[in-house]
């Protein structure tokens, strides 16, 4: 079962990726992807447009080409005011572009294979104050196809915070075993 795991924090090493990682260590297909290090642009919306979508060049479809085979998706984003980030938010915008493009003619139905866990974090009580970040996954898993699995919420401000969270690694540890389980029932 190969995962792949799309992170959409600005910060390196920040608590949302130390989160994850507590999810994925001991899984052995996992293909990283890290949004801040891809420099592709904002959509610009041609889906009304006669001609539909103008080819972007950007490194967008790197990132899709690097996703479009693994069978479960964990998108990983901080909560920055009550959402995604906007390198998070960025890529699925861009979604509406690659459903229409004729180089990924069945993107949506290959998305409908997947599974999708969403990890966040966040400080200022995130358990409640993530649920827009939660159900705003649930919507777009629904209409791109996604079967969405769950998600994750940790505690974590400042750098490494998130390691006080002993909840929140629980879980961590508890997803990665039963990633672990799913990818061992495939064999």
């Amino acid at each position: 079962m190969k995962i792949g795991v799309i992170y959409g924090s600005t910060r390196y090493n920040g608590n949302t990726e130390r989160l994850t990682e507590e999810v994925i260590k001991d899984l052995p297909e996992v293909t990283k992807i890290d949004l801040k290090k891809y420099q592709f642009n904002d959509i610009s919306d041609q889906r009304h447009e006669r001609n539909g979508f103008s080819p972007v060049e950007d490194a967008y479809n790197q990132i899709i080409d690097q996703i479009i085979d693994c069978e479960v998706l964990i998108f990983a984003t901080p909560i920055y005011w009550f959402g995604m980030t906007s390198v998070m938010k960025r890529f699925i915008d861009r979604w509406s572009q690659t459903v229409r493009d004729e180089n990924y003619p069945t993107f949506k139905k290959q998305m409908s294979r997947k599974q999708a866990y969403i990890i966040a974090v966040g400080g200022d009580n995130p358990l409640v104050k993530g649920m827009p970040l939660v159900q705003q996954f649930a919507y777009i898993c629904d209409f791109i196809g996604l079967t969405y699995k769950g998600y994750l919420i940790g505690e974590g401000n400042k750098p490494l915070d998130i390691l006080k969270d002993e909840t929140a690694l629980k879980e961590a540890h508890k997803l990665g075993r039963i990633l672990k389980r799913e990818e061992k029932d495939q064999e």
